[in-house]
């Protein structure tokens, strides 16, 4: 079912890219201990699939997807798993045509004008920008010129020092993957530092919508 308005009330997307299964499943218990309940688990995450269908029935309340989707085999994959969401880090037409015939809200992965009115025509319900990095919250602001009607999702770059400066500039959402989420923490299964990180940006988030 697409609504993106549950994408846009969980504000941040944990963009969640593990060496193991088990490692992908301690950090989203961290992260929803923290408060960040959009949860994208990447397809760099070793069976990736089942990794989704176990967060959907531990943790019923969070808003879980996949991401880097890169073959309409992934696509179905994740929808058979219960993703809620689909993710692509760029734009193709056949992988387009297979993210939608799952029905779930898909995001194409964009970066150029050019490339964010390709995922447009294609019918993308977001478009995710990135590596927003690259421009910076000033570049996503001149992007909403020539698309304001366009939910824009930066990913890459985004931490919560800088949270509210995106929201200003017209995210409708932010995706966070390594300043959430560091690789070494990950790795070490440090649940309390993510949770730490996980409830900065849920208070950064909070006051951005105040």
């Amino acid at each position: 079912m697409v609504d993106i308005e549950d994408l846009r009330a969980a504000g941040v997307v944990a963009v969640l890219r593990a060496p193991t299964p088990e490692s992908a499943l301690t950090c989203v218990s961290a992260l929803i201990e923290g408060g960040v309940t959009g949860i994208e688990i990447t397809y760099s995450t070793p069976d990736a699939a089942a990794v989704i269908e176990r967060v959907r029935r531990d943790h019923p309340g969070a808003y879980v997807g996949a991401g880097t989707v890169t073959t309409p085999e992934q696509a179905r994959a994740a929808a058979d798993a219960g993703a809620r969401f689909l993710v692509s880090p760029g734009t193709r037409d056949d992988l387009a045509r297979a993210m939608f015939d799952t029905g779930l809200t898909t995001l194409l992965g964009a970066l150029t004008p050019g490339e964010l009115m390709h995922a447009v025509a294609l019918g993308a319900h977001a478009v995710k920008i990135f590596p927003a990095s690259l421009g910076g919250p000033a570049y996503l602001k001149a992007l909403r010129g020539p698309f304001p009607d366009v939910p824009l999702m930066p990913t890459g770059g985004v931490g919560a020092d800088n949270l509210a400066d995106w929201l200003a500039a017209g995210a409708f959402a932010v995706g966070a993957g390594g300043e959430l989420c560091p690789s070494s923490a990950i790795a070490a299964g440090d649940r309390a530092e993510i949770t730490t990180r996980a409830r900065a940006f849920t208070a950064a988030l909070a006051a951005a919508r105040r």
